[in-house]
C-alpha cells in the first residue's frame, strides 16, 4: 500500500469512528486495508462473493409455544447483478433453499445490485421470475428495503407481483392450520427517504403493524433494518432482519465499528437475545458499495422454532 493510500485509509478510519457511521466509511477504509494483502483483496473480491452457505438457528423465545413447529427460509439483500450476484448464483440461492424444505420462505428486502461497479445487470422480471420457483407450504412474503426505495420503488413492486409473492408493509397476515396458527408481520422501510447528511425518514409504522394483529397467536416479524429491535416489544416472539450484510467485510478489530447500524456490532449478525426479546440478522446474499465480501459469505439463514 503506498504512502497516499495508507493516509486516506487512516483518515477514513478516523472520520468514521467519530462520525455517524455507514457502510461506505468502512468500504472507503477498507480499501487501502486490502492493500496490505493482495490475497486478501482477491480473495474477497473474486471468491468469497460467489460461495453460499446455510446458517442454521433454532432459537427459543417464550413467546412461541414449544409445541408449535416451524421452519423459515430466509432470503436477506439479494442485491441481484454482476460480477457477484448473476443468474446462475440467484438460481443456486433458489435451488438451495426449495431443498430446505421450509414451511415459510420469507424475502427480507434490497433485490437489486446498484454501484457503479455493476458488470452485468439483472432485469427485474428475471430475478423475480427465479424468486417465483420458491415454495413452500405457508408461501414466499417479502418486505423491501432501503434499496429498493432509494432506486428501483415501481420495479421491484412490479417484479414481486408480477412473480405472485405479496409484500407485508405495514400488514400482518394469519398462516397456519387451525391450532398452528401464527401471524406473520413485515414492517415498512425505516430509509425509505434519504433527507440528506446522512439523515432518512421511514415508512416504517411499528403501532400500526402490530394493531393488525387480532388474537393472542405468536407473531413473527419482518424488518429490514434490525435497529427497530429495542422497540419491538415482548409481544412478537421473533425479529428477522437483513441490511448489515454482518458487515460485509470483517477485519478483525475493525468491523465492528462500521456495520451500516447506528447501534454499531449490537445487531450486526446473528442471533441476539435481549429482554426475553429474539433478533435473528441474516448476513445476506449479495453485496453493497463495492462488490466484495471477506469473512461474511453469502448465506441463507433456516430458522426452526418449537420442538
Amino acid at each position: 500500500m503506498d504512502v497516499i493510500a495508507a493516509k486516506e485509509a487512516g483518515r477514513a478510519i478516523a472520520r468514521a469512528t467519530n462520525a455517524r457511521l455507514t457502510r461506505r466509511h468502512f468500504l472507503v477504509a477498507g480499501v487501502g486495508l486490502f492493500g496490505l494483502s493482495a490475497a486478501t483483496g482477491v480473495y474477497a473480491g473474486a471468491i468469497e462473493p460467489f460461495g453460499l452457505v446455510v446458517t442454521r438457528y433454532a432459537p427459543k423465545p417464550r413467546g412461541w409455544p414449544v409445541d408449535r413447529k416451524l421452519s423459515i427460509t430466509v432470503i436477506a439483500d439479494l442485491h441481484a447483478g454482476g460480477p457477484d450476484m448473476t443468474l446462475p448464483h440467484i438460481r443456486e440461492v433458489v435451488d438451495t433453499a426449495n431443498s430446505l424444505q421450509s414451511d415459510l420462505v420469507v424475502l427480507l428486502g434490497d433485490f437489486t445490485a446498484w454501484y457503479r461497479f455493476k458488470t452485468e445487470p439483472v432485469a427485474d422480471p428475471v430475478w423475480a421470475g427465479e424468486l417465483a420457483r420458491l415454495k413452500a407450504p405457508l408461501g414466499t412474503w417479502a418486505i423491501l428495503g432501503n434499496h429498493d426505495w432509494w432506486h428501483d420503488l415501481r420495479g421491484v413492486r412490479s417484479a414481486l407481483a408480477g412473480a405472485g409473492i405479496p409484500i407485508l408493509e405495514n400488514d400482518a397476515v394469519m398462516l397456519g392450520p387451525a391450532g398452528q396458527q401464527f401471524w406473520l408481520a413485515g414492517l415498512g422501510d425505516q430509509l425509505a427517504y434519504q433527507l440528506g447528511h446522512g439523515e432518512f425518514r421511514g415508512v416504517d409504522d411499528l403501532p400500526g403493524t402490530l394493531s393488525r394483529i387480532k388474537t393472542d397467536d405468536p407473531v413473527l416479524l419482518l424488518a429490514h433494518e434490525p435497529d427497530i429491535f429495542p422497540k419491538v416489544p415482548t409481544r412478537v416472539a421473533l425479529t428477522l432482519a437483513g441490511h448489515t450484510h454482518g458487515g460485509q467485510i470483517r477485519v478483525p478489530l475493525i468491523w465492528p465499528h462500521f456495520v451500516p447500524s447506528r447501534y454499531g456490532a449490537r445487531f450486526a449478525y446473528g442471533h441476539i437475545v435481549e429482554n426475553d426479546r429474539h433478533l435473528v440478522v441474516s448476513g445476506g446474499l449479495g453485496t453493497s458499495i463495492i462488490p466484495a465480501r471477506l469473512g461474511v459469505p453469502p448465506e441463507i439463514v433456516h430458522v426452526t422454532l418449537g420442538a
